[in-house]
């Protein structure tokens, strides 16, 4: 796209809204014109505090009636996602979407559909793809023959308060699918199966289980496993959590920040020099701007990002039945849902984009 900058609708005015604000606000290419909130106070108090002259509306759909709008950014709750993200593919307006996509993979599915009827990019912006010290580990593993092993310790201790308090499943739910989407990228696979516990420790402040752990079978026999609590006092880990990986020829291991620790088989361990590039919401949406520019898919692309939210799924799904979760019959139950949801909330055009696997376009 070449002469103006492209319009921008922001949805959603809360904490992460206005972070996406301040985003969007650093790219010359980029211009806010809107934005909304079911709230419609909230909207306008967003655009007082970033000085912004847009109007403010109570909706999406009056948002795209009022404006000539390039580009939608989601930052509404995740039950949400699907009504507004949906609403704007129709419109032929493209969406980079905050994780997760949708609550569910089944809607996640039904949302990959209308994106492929309208022709339309969705994306979800998996913000912690995008860091010096992930790219500098996944390039230190493939050096070393790629990791066959790969875990990842999260230990945080986050006071909330609202609604993750009252979550059935806060960390696997509302952060693991950090570390699951992360361990796709950095396997560059796809997983078959998952046994998972979540439990809480005697001290836990969260109504639901704020602790799991978590192994998953890849395609290719790779293993990934997951340690986690959101609330763990002392020692915490960064929240990228902290990784090891061992391989054919070699281990290499990430604090989660910028340090990254080599060591061949025969050799002594030694720092990865990290390269110089974007990091977190402005990398993502630095790759989705530039897939509407012709570039390459933007990683985050909703059919590739499907993987990342079915293993917190099954993950979820295992914990709560205390067996093994297989990807194959997740996916088989999922696609059937997503049939029903497209009929019944009328999403005729996408039924006949339903069915494929989105394992295969990861």
């Amino acid at each position: 796209m070449t002469g103006r900058a492209r319009r921008v609708v922001v949805v959603g005015a809360g904490a992460m809204g206005k972070a996406w604000i301040d985003t969007v606000a650093r790219r010359p290419d980029l211009e806010i014109v809107g934005l909304v909130d079911i709230v419609a106070d909230a909207a306008r108090a967003a655009a007082v505090e970033r000085a912004l002259d847009v109007p403010s509306f109570g909706s999406v759909d009056d948002a795209l009636d009022a404006l000539d709008v390039d580009l939608v950014v989601n930052v509404t709750i995740p039950q949400a996602h699907l009504e507004v993200s949906a609403a704007a593919l129709r419109a032929g307006v493209p969406v980079l979407s905050e994780k997760p996509v949708t609550p569910t993979v089944a809607e996640a599915l039904l949302l990959s559909a209308v994106s492929a009827s309208t022709g339309t990019l969705m994306a979800t912006s998996q913000s912690r793809r995008h860091s010096r010290g992930i790219r500098a580990f996944r390039d230190a593993l493939a050096s070393l023959g790629g990791a066959e092993q790969l875990d990842v310790r999260f230990f945080q201790n986050p006071r909330f308060g609202g609604f993750r308090d009252e979550m059935p499943s806060p960390l696997l739910v509302d952060m693991a699918i950090h570390q699951f989407d992360q361990a796709r990228y950095l396997l560059s696979s796809e997983p078959v199966s998952v046994f998972c516990e979540e439990f809480s420790p005697s001290w836990s402040w969260y109504r639901g289980a704020a602790a799991a752990e978590a192994i998953f079978r890849f395609a290719d026999g790779r293993r990934f496993s997951y340690s986690g609590s959101w609330c763990a006092d002392g020692l915490t880990t960064s929240w990228n959590g902290d990784w090891r990986g061992n391989a054919a020829h070699g281990s290499a291991a990430w604090d989660g920040e910028t340090d990254v620790v080599i060591q061949p088989r025969e050799g002594g361990a030694q720092a990865a020099v990290l390269a110089d590039g974007a990091e977190g919401l402005d990398a993502a949406l630095a790759e989705f701007v530039a897939a509407l520019d012709g570039g390459p898919v933007p990683s985050g692309e909703i059919t590739r990002n499907i993987g990342s939210l079915a293993m917190v799924e099954a993950a979820v799904a295992s914990a709560a039945t205390g067996a093994p979760v297989r990807f194959d019959d997740l996916f088989e139950r999922a696609s059937a849902r997503a049939e029903e949801l497209a009929r019944a909330g009328g999403f005729d055009d996408a039924v006949g984009r339903l069915g494929s696997d989105p394992r295969r376009a990861s």
